[in-house]
C-alpha cells in the first residue's frame, strides 16, 4: 500500500528509492521490478529482485538493479508481495504499480498530432524534456521544411503562440530540447485549424408539457417540427431554470482526432443521447440515457456513459440529446473524452455546428447495405434548400461520382416531394452506386453535390426486407401482425392483435426495429414471446401476408433460410445428492464486467421470495478452474444479464469476497 513513487507517477530522476507501507501481517517482502507489465505481474524473467525485510528498495545505483541508471523515456513496473512464513495464507500478492522517467525530448505536446478543428489563435504547449533548460520551436506550413529546419532561436519558457492562423489549414511544428550539453530533436506534429461555421449548436424547447418522462415530449403533436423556442448554445450544456418543458439539443459533432470516444449524458429529468454513424440524422443510435434524473455536472458510469465509439478525425457526425423536465433542476449536458481530450469535458462549441442539411440524406437502402432486394426503390430525404433532385445511378463508382448530366449515369430530375427512384430489376450479387444532387436555381450555391452511396444486391431471394421499415408509413407491425396489434378501432391503420403472446418491433429506436443485432444490413425484427401471458393464448405467433406472387425457384434457388439470434443456451446443471447436498456446474466469462461490458454469465438455482425470508448455504468446495471462479449466495433484482445484485462468494484463489452491482447496468464493485 501507499507506493512511492505513486502509481502512474512521473519520476524525474535516474535513480529512485521505492517505498511502501507494509501489510498488517507482513514480516518481509518479495520485490519485483521490470520494464514489462506482464513479466512483473507473472513474476517471470529477472523481475524478482529478492527477499527483504526493509520497507524500501533502491534502483538506478551501482550495486543495485539498473546500475547504469534509470533510462529516460522508460516506464518501470514494480510489485511487492508480503510474506509471513508462519501464516498459511502467505505470501499476499501485491498489485503492479508503475512510474515513468520522462524522455529527453519534449512530451505531452498539444495540440496532439493530427488534431482537427483547432482554434486559429492556439497556443502550442508541451512538457519539458528531462533535464532540459532551453526549447527551440520550428513552425510552418510544410512538413519537410519544419523537419529539416536548424538554427532556431532557443526559448527559456514552455509554450508558443504562432499568432492568428488561417482557417481550415494544416500546420506543422517541432520542439527541440537542450539540456546544457545535448540537443534532442523532437518529432514533427501537425494540426488543422477549424472551419467556418463551428462554434454553436441548436437548442429547441417545447413549453407547457407536464410530466417527467420523455414520451410526454416525443408524443406531443408539436414535436419535432414546432418548438416554442429555438436558440443557439456555445457548448453542449443547457440550464434554463424552468419547469414543465421538453428540450432537444442537436447538430453536427466534429471529431478532432481519430480513435475511440466515450460520451456522458447528464440530464434532469429523463434524457437520451443519440449519435449517428455519419453526418446523416437518420442513422442515429442511442448511446446513453438518464432514466431518472441527475444533478448538474454529475457523470454516471452506468447507462449514462456510452461504450467507446470510434470516430474519424475531420468527419462530422449528427448528435442529438433529448430531455424532459418536470420541476426542480432542468439541465442537459453532454461530455466526452477521447483522442486529444484526456479528461472528461463538456463538448465545446469549437467541435459543434448547427444542423443544416443542404445535401440529400436518409438514403434507403442505407449506404453500404448488403443483401438488398433485386427490385429496390431508392429513397432519400431532401436538403433544406432543395427544389428538385438530380439522380445519378450506375455500377461504376467513379463514373457516378464525377459524372455530368450528359452521361448515361444521369437518370433525370425528380421534383420536391418525390424523393424516390425505381431503377428496375437489378442483377444478383452486384454493387450499385447512386448520388442525389440537390438543386435550387435561385440559390448561387446550388447544386449541392451529394455523397456517393452504394449497396450490394443479394445472391438470394428476399422474402422480407427489414431494411425498409421505419417510424413513418411503413412501421414493422403494419406488416407483421402480433398479439398487441396497433392503432385505434375505426381509424386506419388498425389491427386488434391476434390474441397470442407475440410482440414485434421496438418503439425505443428511430425505426422501431433492432439496430444492434443485425445480419447483412442495419435492421432486424425484434420478436418477443410470452407463452404464459395472462389473457392471451398460450403460444406466440407473428404473421406477415405476402401480397404478390413470387417465383421462389428463380436462379435455381432450392433452400429457405432464417437467420435468428436469441439468448444463448445455459451451460450447466443442478443436482442433489446425497440429500441436502447440491452440485452446480456452469461456465461463463464472469459475474463482472468483461471488456467493459456488464453482462453476467453463470449457472444458478433460485427462489423468489414473496416476503421476508432467508437462504443459507455452505460452500464445501469450488473447482479451481480460475482464481475468480465463484460459488456462493446472491440476491438479484432480475434475471437480466446486467441486473443489480449483491453476493457473497468463495473463490479458489481470491478468498471470500462480497461483490455487487449497485444498479442496473452500473459498474460492478
Amino acid at each position: 500500500m501507499s507506493p512511492d513513487p505513486a502509481d502512474g507517477a512521473i519520476h524525474a530522476g535516474t535513480w529512485a528509492t521505492l517505498s511502501w507501507r507494509p501489510g498488517d501481517f507482513a514480516l518481509s517482502h518479495d520485490v519485483y521490478i521490470g520494464e514489462n507489465f506482464a513479466d512483473v505481474f507473472n513474476g517471470t524473467g529477472d523481475t524478482l529482485q529478492g527477499h527483504y525485510t526493509d520497507e524500501f528498495f533502491v534502483v538506478g545505483f551501482p550495486g543495485f538493479p539498473y546500475p547504469d541508471g534509470l533510462v529516460p523515456g522508460t516506464t518501470y513496473y514494480w510489485r511487492i508481495d508480503e510474506v509471513n512464513d508462519a501464516d498459511p495464507n502467505s505470501p499476499w500478492r501485491g498489485p503492479v504499480w508503475s512510474f515513468w522517467v520522462p524522455a529527453k525530448k519534449a512530451y505531452d505536446l498539444s495540440p496532439a498530432d493530427g488534431t482537427m478543428f483547432v482554434d486559429p489563435d492556439v497556443t502550442l504547449t508541451w512538457s519539458a524534456g528531462f533535464g532540459s533548460v532551453l526549447h527551440t520551436v520550428y513552425f510552418g506550413e510544410d512538413f519537410d521544411t519544419v523537419s529539416n529546419a536548424t538554427g532556431g532561436s532557443p526559448r527559456g519558457v514552455v509554450g508558443y503562440n504562432p499568432g492568428p492562423l488561417e482557417m481550415n489549414k494544416t500546420y506543422y511544428w517541432r520542439v527541440d530540447e537542450f539540456d546544457g550539453d545535448n540537443t534532442y530533436k523532437g518529432d514533427v506534429l501537425s494540426f488543422t485549424t477549424t472551419i467556418p461555421g463551428l462554434g454553436e449548436i441548436v437548442m429547441e424547447r417545447w413549453d407547457n408539457i407536464p410530466g417527467d418522462d420523455l414520451p410526454s415530449l416525443t408524443g406531443s403533436s408539436n414535436y419535432p417540427n414546432n418548438p416554442d423556442v429555438t436558440e443557439n448554445l456555445t457548448s453542449f450544456s443547457s440550464d434554463l431554470d424552468l419547469d414543465n418543458y421538453g428540450g432537444r439539443i442537436h447538430g453536427w459533432l466534429y471529431a478532432p482526432g481519430t480513435g475511440d470516444y466515450t460520451f456522458w449524458l447528464c440530464a434532469d429529468n429523463q434524457g437520451e443521447l443519440w449519435l449517428s454513424t455519419d453526418d446523416d440524422s437518420t442513422n442515429v443510435r442511442l448511446i446513453a440515457l438518464e432514466s431518472n434524473w441527475a444533478g448538474p455536472n454529475t457523470w454516471g458510469t452506468g447507462e449514462e456513459q456510452s461504450d467507446p465509439i470510434p470516430l474519424v478525425a475531420g468527419n462530422k457526425y449528427y448528435i442529438m440529446a433529448l430531455w424532459k423536465e418536470g420541476s426542480g433542476g432542468d439541465q442537459c449536458q453532454v461530455a466526452w473524452q477521447g483522442p486529444g481530450i484526456p479528461n472528461l469535458t463538456i463538448i465545446p462549441g469549437d467541435n459543434l455546428s448547427a444542423y443544416e442539411p443542404l445535401n440529400a440524406f436518409g438514403a434507403k437502402p442505407t449506404n453500404g447495405a448488403a443483401g438488398v432486394t433485386q427490385t429496390p426503390v431508392l429513397e432519400w430525404k431532401p436538403g433544406l434548400q432543395a427544389v428538385s433532385h438530380e439522380v445519378y445511378f450506375g455500377t461504376n463508382e467513379e463514373a457516378v461520382r464525377n459524372t455530368a448530366k450528359t452521361s448515361p449515369e444521369y437518370k433525370g430530375t425528380k421534383s420536391l416531394g418525390d424523393e424516390s427512384y425505381d431503377p428496375g430489376k437489378l442483377n444478383w450479387e452486384a454493387v450499385y452506386y447512386w448520388r442525389i444532387d440537390e438543386v435550387n436555381v435561385t440559390n448561387p450555391d446550388s447544386p449541392w453535390i451529394g455523397n456517393v452511396w452504394s449497396f450490394t444486391t443479394a445472391d438470394f431471394l428476399i422474402i422480407d426486407d427489414f431494411e425498409s421499415y421505419d417510424a413513418g408509413d411503413n412501421q414493422i407491425w403494419y406488416s407483421w401482425h402480433d398479439g398487441l396489434g396497433y392503432g385505434v378501432p375505426g381509424v386506419d391503420p388498425y389491427f386488434a392483435g391476434n390474441g397470442t403472446g407475440a410482440a414485434v418491433g421496438d418503439d425505443t429506436t428511430p425505426t422501431y426495429t433492432e439496430q444492434n443485432i443485425v445480419y447483412g444490413g442495419s435492421q432486424s425484427m425484434p420478436y418477443w414471446y410470452n407463452n404464459n401471458k395472462q389473457g392471451y393464448a398460450y403460444y406466440s405467433e407473428a404473421e406477415k401476408q405476402l401480397t404478390a406472387c413470387r417465383d421462389w425457384t428463380e436462379q435455381g434457388v432450392a433452400e429457405l433460410s432464417l437467420w435468428f439470434r436469441g439468448y444463448a443456451a445455459s451451460v450447466g446443471s443442478f443436482t442433489e445428492g446425497p440429500a441436502g447436498t447440491y452440485t452446480i456446474t456452469g461456465s461463463g466469462a464472469d459475474i463482472w464486467a468483461v471488456d467493459g461490458v456488464e453482462a453476467d454469465e453463470f449457472h444458478y438455482a433460485f427462489k423468489t421470495l414473496s416476503g421476508t425470508g432467508s437462504i443459507a448455504a455452505r460452500v464445501e468446495s469450488v473447482s479451481d478452474t480460475d482464481t475468480w471462479a465463484k460459488a456462493g449466495v446472491m440476491i438479484r433484482e432480475s434475471l437480466d444479464p446486467d441486473s443489480a445484485h449483491a453476493m457473497t462468494v468463495v473463490t479458489p484463489g481470491s478468498g471470500v469476497s462480497f461483490q455487487r452491482r449497485p444498479g442496473t447496468g452500473q459498474t460492478s464493485i
